[in-house]
């Protein structure tokens, strides 16, 4: 069996797997018996660290549509809902032609990488039709899969790196740690983990160290509120700041380098240090929303123009290295008085520090989550004072007290298949407010909220209800009333409402409610502030 239809069997059985402890041990299982590199660039592919930029979504569809009719696949993959799946199953194999350097054998996982790796947006059309042709559904699927990225398989990278762990007997803590230092097929990390290598010495680079995360508070009356800290929940991103050796590097919360999407402040962390925080906007006195944090993220380049217009700054939680001291085993109140000399030595306009909020008494902590000073906070964090900074979430130590959603009575408009598991459900939501001229104007989009039943209650709604068609998208009869909640909104340029809902769900469906009744976009632009 090649690596590449193990891995196959691997992604197959992801799907499927019901529980965590399933998963992890199909990943454990598969990384024991597949060999380097083959093991390292499906590790790769599971945590999203693979890139091969010459093959696009864009790409894969034009080659199908010279095989098959277009209207065909455009009909199979409005029902199927997943473009690699579509594609295997749809493909006609013409000439069967040999991938270099397979020895005519099937294509492993390495012949693949290595392959599509190298190739431009122009020779990759051609290259991987080839390999489309010497392979079967499974394999193509798989292919395609790992070609785009888009894996959806149930388990991410986390997952991925816990049954690293499992397999080779190993700290999940040390895996995280090492993990975004290494570049795939992470040969090193393969050799220590199987005892063969020494644990790699990334001591001196400036590495993405994993966070530390928080419960959400489910019993506030069980808490002892003398043993913890309070400070405000801001609604941005959780970064890290890591400046070593004088390099320095911003990274997100999944690791992924962000520093030449926010290079005013990566560029303005003048000691060795590493910061965790949150970005935020400054707005007029206040700090600005995140649709405004919004306008800067996932941009390769930011211009000056929009450096000026959205100035982001970090807000300092923690401290995890001080110098190329590793403070994170003291306990919360050291790190944070070695974290306020730090922040004193930075620009001030770009570094400041998470105040400590007074209140002796839950009911104090209530009324202080209950009417915050700035919409832009979500609420509450809490901390132990005695705690160590550990990576992920730990029982006990770190919990968040968010404000109660709010809430508005929406009009559905537009329905999408989803992916994965619910491709053969219109599980993808969009919907409006009146607005001042009696347009339905669209404000937000909701995929989650709903129980299972409800899905197929909404599914069967759809599918009775359309009015029209665009592609994977139905528009609906505006017949049907959603109560929506969602953590903040804002301005946004994305809607013709002029708003955008932070984090939407659905959360009840208001069969009872007639149209004409529900919320206007003035009423939802009060809310925003």
């Amino acid at each position: 069996m090649s690596s590449l239809s193990g891995f196959a069997e691997l992604l197959d059985g992801l799907s499927y797997a019901s529980g965590r402890n399933a998963k992890l041990k199909l990943i454990a299982d598969w990384l024991v018996a597949t060999p380097d590199p083959d093991r390292g660039w499906g590790m790769a592919a599971l945590t999203g660290g693979l890139d091969l930029p010459g093959v696009k979504p864009a790409m894969i569809r034009a080659l199908i549509e010279e095989r098959v009719d277009p209207l065909l696949f455009l009909l199979s993959y409005d029902y199927v809902g997943d473009l690699a799946e579509t594609v295997s199953l749809l493909w006609e194999p013409r000439l069967i032609r040999e991938v270099p350097g397979s020895g005519g054998e099937a294509p492993g996982l390495d012949d693949v990488v290595v392959l599509l790796a190298g190739l431009s947006r122009s020779e990759a059309p051609t290259v991987l039709a080839g390999l489309l042709d010497r392979l079967d559904a499974s394999g193509r699927y798989t292919l395609l899969k790992l070609a785009t990225g888009n894996l959806r398989v149930g388990a991410g990278a986390r997952l991925a790196r816990m049954g690293f762990a499992k397999a080779f007997s190993v700290s999940v803590d040390d895996v995280e740690e090492l993990w975004h230092g290494i570049a795939p097929p992470y040969a090193e990390l393969f050799a220590w983990g199987e005892g063969l290598g020494e644990k790699p010495d990334l001591s001196s680079r400036p590495l993405f160290r994993p966070f530390m995360l928080a419960y959400p508070l489910e019993a506030p009356e069980a808490l002892d509120v003398t043993a913890y800290s309070a400070e405000w929940k801001w609604d941005g991103i959780r970064a890290m700041a890591v400046r070593v050796n004088g390099q320095a590097r911003l990274y997100s919360r999944d690791g992924n380098e962000i520093s030449r999407t926010f290079p005013d402040v990566a560029g303005a962390l003048s000691i060795d240090a590493v910061l965790d925080g949150e970005l935020l906007v400054r707005g007029e006195g206040a700090v600005g929303s995140f649709n405004a944090l919004q306008q800067r993220l996932g941009r390769k380049t930011v211009s000056a123009a929009m450096l000026a217009q959205y100035p982001v700054f970090m807000r300092c939680y923690d401290l995890l290295f001080h110098g190329s001291e590793d403070v994170r085993h003291l306990p919360l109140v050291d790190r944070r008085a070695r974290l306020a000399e730090v922040v004193a030595g930075l620009d001030a306009a770009r570094f400041d520090l998470s105040p400590d909020l007074e209140a002796g008494s839950l009911e104090a902590l209530a009324e202080l989550r209950g009417s915050p000073p700035d919409p832009a906070i979500e609420g509450l964090m809490l901390k132990r004072r005695d705690s160590p900074y550990v990576a992920g979430r730990r029982t006990g130590l770190w919990y968040k007290w968010k404000r109660d959603a709010m809430t508005a009575d929406c009009v559905l408009m537009y329905a999408q298949r989803g992916h994965g598991k619910r491709s053969s459900f219109y599980s993808d939501f969009t919907f409006g407010a009146w607005g001042a001229d009696g347009a339905l104007l669209p404000v937000g989009k909701a995929y989650f909220g709903f129980t299972d039943a409800e899905l197929k209650w909404l599914d069967h709604w759809v599918r009775a209800h359309t009015t029209n068609r665009f592609g994977p998208v139905r528009e609906v009869e505006r017949a049907l009333v959603l109560e929506v909640a969602f953590d903040s909104i804002g301005a946004s340029t994305r809607h013709k409402s002029g708003l955008a809902m932070r984090f939407p769900r659905i959360s009840r469906i208001r069969t009872d409610k007639p149209v004409d009744e529900a919320d206007t976009v003035e009423g939802l632009r009060r809310l925003a502030g």
